[in-house]
């Protein structure tokens, strides 16, 4: 267990040193701006009723890549609060969930236009579509719960314990309960996901580039935000 706890310290650790630094940021701009120009540019396969809707595999998929990702983080800081009680892993957590926030609406409305030309309507009640509803309305549950307490360290911890247990929920409702069903969404209820059937070199030489990207541009606003709370919060320590 202390070996594991040590890794995990000097991970973090390597973490913090890596998001001073321009490298990866750069990178995030280059992706961003290839995911950008190649998608809309380059071709796509001819398929029946997707048509060119297609492309929004590098925008809707890629989105919730990037909230995951600063959910993961959010989690990570959570676990990291209660065990260290550092003010600041409450900041980062909190900001990580703000903007998972984010990118969790942009998933919700660049699924909804998509159903909107392939299933004919923008909400039709499919069980993906509910449970990430409900997934959502479990993060919301979160931040009303932060602004409704006052003391600093019982919002904190109560609020690191909610978000543990509220990601393993959201990934079941997301992930595991619209496979269970039947559902119109790729990859759900017996319905095939996009794979090598649908999927050529030219969409695949785009797509995870997009994941690459998107992601890291949440882990960029992630910290910015971090970053902002951080010295608002020291301001306020000083007055």
């Amino acid at each position: 267990m202390k070996i594991i706890s040590q890794i995990a310290a000097n991970f973090y650790h390597f973490l913090q040193r890596q998001m001073t630094k321009m490298w990866w940021k750069v990178g995030t701009i280059i992706l961003l701006f290839y995911t950008l120009i190649a998608g809309f540019l380059l071709g796509v396969p001819d398929k029946f009723i997707l048509n060119e809707t297609i492309r929004n595999l590098y925008f809707h998929v890629p989105m919730w890549m990037a909230m995951l990702s600063v959910f993961v983080m959010s989690v990570f800081y959570s676990i990291r609060y209660l065990d260290k009680g550092l003010e600041k892993d409450d900041l980062a957590a909190v900001e990580c969930v703000n903007t998972g926030m984010f990118f969790y609406v942009l998933g919700l409305l660049t699924g909804m236009l998509w159903a909107k030309y392939t299933w004919g309507a923008y909400w039709s009640g499919d069980p993906k579509q509910n449970s990430a509803a409900i997934a959502f309305l479990l993060y919301c549950a979160y931040l009303v719960l932060r602004n409704s307490i006052d003391e600093e360290q019982k919002r904190a911890k109560i609020s690191a314990i909610y978000n543990i247990f509220a990601f393993p929920i959201m990934i079941v409702l997301i992930f595991v309960i619209p496979r269970m069903t039947d559902s119109l969404h790729p990859g759900n209820g017996g319905n095939p996901a996009f794979g090598r059937y649908d999927l050529d070199g030219r969409m695949r030489a785009v797509f995870y580039p997009a994941m690459a990207g998107w992601s890291l541009l949440a882990v960029w606003i992630a910290t910015l935000r971090y970053r902002i709370r951080l010295i608002e919060y020291k301001n306020n320590s000083l007055d």
